[in-house]
C-alpha cells in the first residue's frame, strides 16, 4: 500500500469494478457520473470511491432487472450526493434532533510508552471492559493514558487482541506494506465472487422494482454490512435484519441503516432461534453476515449448510481483515483498519500534523457496504445463468487497499466539510416508529425505477421471524 498510481476517472474506477465482476460492458453506456473531487476534506479520493461504489451497486440492480426482461435504464450518481451518502449517519435527524452521542467517550487514539499511537475501540461495553481489565485500570481516560504508558504499542496490540480487545496500533504505510497481513490482503480482490457446489439455476425475480421478490437475511451490525442490506432494500428487496435480545448495538446506526428493512429476533444460541433462522434461510435468496470467519460455521450456518437449506443461495460475508493471513480472525472496525493500514498516518502527514488523523467519514465502512451489495446482485445474476451456489466476500482491509490505490487529491484537505444546511437539497422526510426522519436520500438515480425505501426503520425485533407472505 505504498505505490499510489491514479486509477483514472470515477467512470474508469466503476468500469474496472464492473468488469472484474463479470458485468456486461454494454451496461456501462447507461452510467452517468457527475462532479469531481475534492468533496470532503481528505487527501484521499473519497468522493471517487463513494461515487464508484454506489454507482456499481445501482448499475447491478438495473442490470438484474434488464436480465429479467426489462429494457436497460439509465443510472446516475452525483459525487457531492455520494459523499453525503457516505456520511448518512451524521446527517440523520429524528424529530429534528441529532443523537446526544453514539460512541463511548473513551473510544479514540492514545499514545503508548514508546510513543506509538494506538486506537482503542470501546463502543461496546464488553470491549471496554476487556481493555481496562488488561490494563488493570479504571475506566477513565486518565487511567488508560497512565496504564498505556507502561506498554510498547505493538506489544500492547498483540496482547490486547489475544484478550478479545478491539484495538490497532498506528502504522506508517511502509510498516503496513511489510506486514504479513498486508501480503495476504494484496491477493484479495475488492469484491470476491465465487461459485461453490451444484444447484439448479433459478430465474431472476420480476417485479415493479429491480430487486422486487429478492429475500435477504441481514445478520450484520454497525455500518458496512447494514449499508449493504439498506442498499438492496432501496432497490426493492425484502431485507430482514436479524438480531438477538442480548446482542449489543448502536441505536443511532440501527436507525440510519435500518431504513427499508424488516427486523426480527432469532437467537441462534437457542434451539428455537436456530430453527427460526433455518426456516427463514430455506426461503431466502441471500444470506448476508458480518461475523468473524468461522463464527457462524460453528453454529451450523456455514456456506455449505445454507446451500443445503436453500440450493442456489448467495452467501455474502463481511470481515475486517479477510479470510486469510495471520489477522484473519482479528476483530476490527473502519477506524481501526484506517489506523493499522497507514491511512491515519498518511492523512496526518498530508495535513502537517502529528499523530493520527482520521478520514472525514467512515469511508471504508460505507464503500464496503456498497461493494458488498454490488457483489451480491452480480452473484444473483450469475446464479440465474450458471446455476450453483455463490459466495461473496468483502473485507474492510481489502476495501482500504482499493481506496488507497485510487490515488490522492492535491489540496483535498482544504475542502470544507458539508454542514446539514449544505445538504438540505439531498434530504428527505419520512415517518417512523422512532419519530419523524429527515435523512439523506439514496445517492443513485435510476431513470425508470425510483430508488427509495418502502419501509421505515423500526426497533430491533419488531417483526415476527417469518417472511411477510409466510407469516401465520
Amino acid at each position: 500500500m505504498i505505490a499510489m498510481p491514479d486509477a483514472g476517472s470515477p467512470l474508469d474506477i466503476a468500469a474496472a469494478l464492473w468488469q472484474s465482476a463479470g458485468g456486461d460492458a454494454a451496461a456501462l453506456a447507461r452510467l452517468k457520473l457527475s462532479g469531481s473531487d475534492p468533496v470532503l476534506p481528505s487527501s484521499f479520493r473519497i468522493g471517487a470511491a463513494a461515487q464508484a461504489s454506489i454507482a456499481v451497486s445501482a448499475l447491478a440492480a438495473a442490470e438484474l432487472r434488464h436480465r429479467a426482461g426489462a429494457p436497460r435504464q439509465g443510472v446516475a450518481v452525483d459525487m457531492r450526493h455520494a459523499a453525503a451518502d457516505f456520511r448518512s449517519e451524521h446527517f440523520l435527524r429524528v424529530d429534528g434532533k441529532a443523537p446526544a452521542a453514539y460512541g463511548d467517550p473513551l473510544f479514540g487514539i492514545y499514545r503508548a510508552g514508546d510513543g506509538r499511537f494506538v486506537r482503542l475501540h470501546m463502543n461496546f461495553q464488553h470491549h471496554r471492559d476487556n481493555v481496562t481489565r488488561l490494563l488493570d485500570c479504571a475506566p477513565t481516560r486518565e487511567a488508560i493514558v497512565d496504564a498505556l504508558g507502561k506498554w510498547e504499542g505493538l506489544a500492547f496490540e498483540t496482547a490486547a487482541c489475544e484478550q478479545g480487545c478491539v484495538v490497532a496500533a498506528m502504522r506508517t504505510p511502509e510498516e503496513w506494506a511489510r506486514h504479513p497481513q498486508a501480503a495476504a490482503v494484496a491477493t484479495m480482490p475488492a469484491v470476491w465472487i465465487e461459485k461453490f457446489g451444484d444447484a439448479p439455476a433459478r430465474p431472476l425475480p420480476r417485479g415493479p422494482r429491480p430487486l422486487s421478490g429478492l429475500r435477504v437475511l441481514d445478520l450484520t451490525r454497525i455500518i458496512a454490512g447494514p449499508v449493504a442490506g439498506r442498499t438492496l432494500a432501496a432497490h426493492g428487496a425484502d431485507v430482514m435484519l436479524i438480531s438477538a435480545p442480548g446482542l449489543p448495538f448502536i441505536d443511532w446506526l440501527v436507525k440510519d441503516t435500518g431504513r427499508g428493512k424488516l427486523s426480527a429476533y432469532a437467537d441462534i444460541t437457542t434451539p428455537d432461534g436456530k430453527a427460526a433462522l433455518q426456516r427463514l434461510a430455506a426461503d431466502a435468496d441471500v444470506f448476508l453476515q458480518g461475523f468473524r470467519p468461522g463464527a457462524l460455521a460453528a453454529r451450523g450456518f456455514a456456506p455449505a449448510d445454507l446451500a443445503a437449506l436453500r440450493p442456489g443461495i448467495v452467501y455474502a460475508s463481511l470481515s475486517a481483515y479477510g479470510d486469510a493471513g495471520p489477522w484473519a480472525l482479528r476483530r476490527g472496525f473502519d477506524s481501526l483498519v484506517q489506523t493499522a493500514t497507514g491511512f491515519n498516518y498518511a492523512e496526518a502527514q498530508a495535513a502537517g500534523a502529528e499523530g493520527a488523523k482520521e478520514l472525514p467519514c467512515q469511508a471504508i465502512d460505507h464503500a464496503s457496504g456498497y461493494l458488498l451489495a454490488f457483489g451480491i446482485i452480480m452473484a444473483r445474476i450469475r446464479q440465474a445463468s450458471e446455476g450453483g451456489n455463490w459466495l461473496v466476500r468483502v473485507s474492510l482491509a481489502a476495501t482500504a487497499r482499493w481506496l488507497w490505490d485510487l490515488g490522492r487529491v492535491e489540496g483535498g484537505l482544504s475542502c470544507p466539510r458539508s454542514s446539514l444546511k449544505d445538504v438540505d437539497d439531498l434530504l428527505e422526510n419520512s415517518p417512523s416508529p422512532f419519530g419523524s426522519f429527515r435523512a439523506i436520500r439514496h445517492a443513485a438515480q435510476l431513470s425508470d425505477t425510483p430508488v427509495a425505501w418502502s419501509r421505515p426503520a423500526v426497533p430491533l425485533g419488531t417483526d415476527p421471524a417469518f417472511w411477510p407472505s409466510d407469516a401465520p
